[in-house]
């Protein structure tokens, strides 16, 4: 092996003990690998396209997505694959590919170099049409402004692939009691293209729905800016709902006020619903406080009202209160409001009102007290937000790629597509002390894993520092990923 000692003549003048102690330096020297491919300091990113193999969501790729129309180049599973690639290593944009490109020995392990950032551009691209933009502004109402376009083909083919990967780590889990959470949030961005927001600044407000049981991203939607945060939430609760499989029959949503709708409560409601599973759907929704609503929690009486939570600056109680909304049908079975009180304890420092609040759920559940319903509610903040958290600051969804939409949903998808990957190697391969860890902890501990690459009795040979592999895990996570096909049906099991 070849090797070249870096020249710094800058220190050539000082004695070596002074040019070890008294340069700021540390006492070694630098060496220059000319065979950079026996060496990579991501071994254990391996796991991530293992653990994509071990779902087979490979073949499901290069099923669904018909994208590339010549056979020569990269496939989409391997284009897919690079992106979440990029994402899990901690890449931000297209072109911090170049620098998994540069690791050699990295590039020898997964069999292939990583496409070129104008490579992924223009798949990213190929998600875009401009003619699905264009119906959604002619179906807008005369005066509105905000539209939100159909998918197109590539971009409901990419959800085709995370429903598939939704019923794998179903059949893994044998989970039959499913809550999903919806929430939008916020990507700040300064492009061109980026339209105001209702916090006003500039971005897009993509949706999820979130599944806590499987820990995964069900489903999502990009949205422009302007897009209000309750227009049209019904279409993806749909998705969401359809892409569990039917061996989930306990059913449970939770959401924040933007699905305050009289479309979305009337379809939960109904158990004979159309584009989703038939059976009962326990909700229970933020409701927007109206003039009326807010009359009749102010008529509560104070012996009605029972304390939950106790905080340092306010007190929170809850009370059922009998309200029946106007656009609620006179056939349809009842509704469930839970009225919220918060009193500031120092309600004489605040002039402008705000000493004491009125807040409300909306629920078809009955078989809890006020109090737990509230409770369960809450829940939803240590869920989906936490979810946003990490795609937005850790998986690069906070960075769009570029101006054109659809490029931008895909990316947001394969985010979240990303986060889904991480979910399974977790649960399914790496030591349980990883159960919890966030994507910046698995590059700490996992990803970044020194090796030497070697070839042995003509096989291919990873070599690692046996304490490093221990503390992360790497021999029993291959062998727990080699084993898990044996473990999953050999017919993708049907959703409702």
């Amino acid at each position: 092996m070849k090797r070249k000692v870096l020249e710094d003549k800058s220190h050539a003048q000082f004695p070596r003990k002074q040019r070890a102690g008294h340069t700021g330096l540390l006492p070694f020297d630098v060496e220059l690998e000319e065979q950079a491919e026996t060496l990579t300091a991501r071994a254990g990113l391996t796991l991530v396209p293992e653990t994509m193999q071990a779902l087979e969501l490979d073949r499901a790729i290069d099923e669904a997505l018909q994208i590339k129309q010549r056979d020569s180049g990269y496939s989409e599973a391997e284009l897919v694959t690079a992106i979440v690639l990029l994402l899990a290593a901690g890449g931000e944009c297209l072109d911090d590919i170049r620098v998994l490109a540069a690791d050699e020995g990295l590039c020898r392990l997964l069999g292939r170099t990583p496409p070129s950032p104008d490579t992924l551009r223009h798949f990213l691209d190929a998600f875009h049409d401009d003619a699905l933009i264009e119906q959604a502004k002619a179906r807008r109402p005369a005066g509105q402004e905000a539209y939100i376009p159909d998918e197109s083909a590539p971009l409901g083919a990419l959800a085709a692939v995370n429903t598939h990967l939704v019923h794998r780590v179903q059949a893994l889990s044998q989970t039959t009691r499913a809550t999903l959470d919806h929430d939008a949030t916020i990507l700040e961005s300064h492009k061109r293209l980026a339209l105001p927001h209702y916090k006003g600044g500039r971005g897009y407000p993509p949706a999820s729905v979130y599944c806590e049981a499987l820990d995964l991203v069900l489903a999502d939607e990009y949205r422009d800016g302007n897009v209000p945060a309750g227009m049209d939430n019904l279409r993806l609760i749909r998705r969401a709902f359809a892409s569990l499989p039917s061996a989930v029959t306990e059913r449970f949503f939770r959401a924040d006020t933007a699905c305050y709708d009289a479309a979305v409560l009337k379809w939960l409601v109904d158990e004979e619903r159309s584009g989703g599973p038939p059976g009962r759907i326990a909700f229970s929704i933020g409701a927007d406080l109206t003039r009326e609503l807010r009359a009749v929690c102010e008529s509560v009486p104070a012996a009605q009202w029972t304390l939950i939570e106790e905080r340092a600056t306010e007190t929170v109680e809850v009370a059922d209160v009998c309200f029946v909304p106007g656009h609620w049908p006179k056939d349809a079975a009842p509704l469930r409001y839970v009225a919220l009180r918060l009193r500031k304890k120092q309600p004489e420092l605040f002039d402008d009102g705000r000493g004491l609040r009125y807040l409300a759920v909306v629920t078809n559940r009955w078989d809890v007290s006020a109090a737990d319903l509230v409770r369960w509610h809450w829940q939803k903040a240590g869920t989906i937000e936490i979810v946003h958290d990490v795609t937005k600051n850790e998986l690069g969804a906070g960075v769009p790629p570029c101006g054109r939409f659809g490029a931008n949903a895909a990316w947001y998808r394969l985010c979240n597509l990303t986060y889904n990957v991480l979910s399974v190697l977790k649960a399914q391969a790496l030591p349980p002390h990883f159960a919890t860890a966030r994507p910046k902890r698995l590059r700490f501990a996992v990803f970044t894993l020194a090796g030497c690459i070697a070839y042995h009795a003509r096989r291919l040979v990873l070599r690692v520092a046996s304490g490093l592999a221990a503390k992360a895990g790497l021999i029993a996570a291959r062998a727990r990923l080699a084993v898990l096909p044996r473990r999953l049906p050999a017919v993708l099991p049907t959703g409702p």
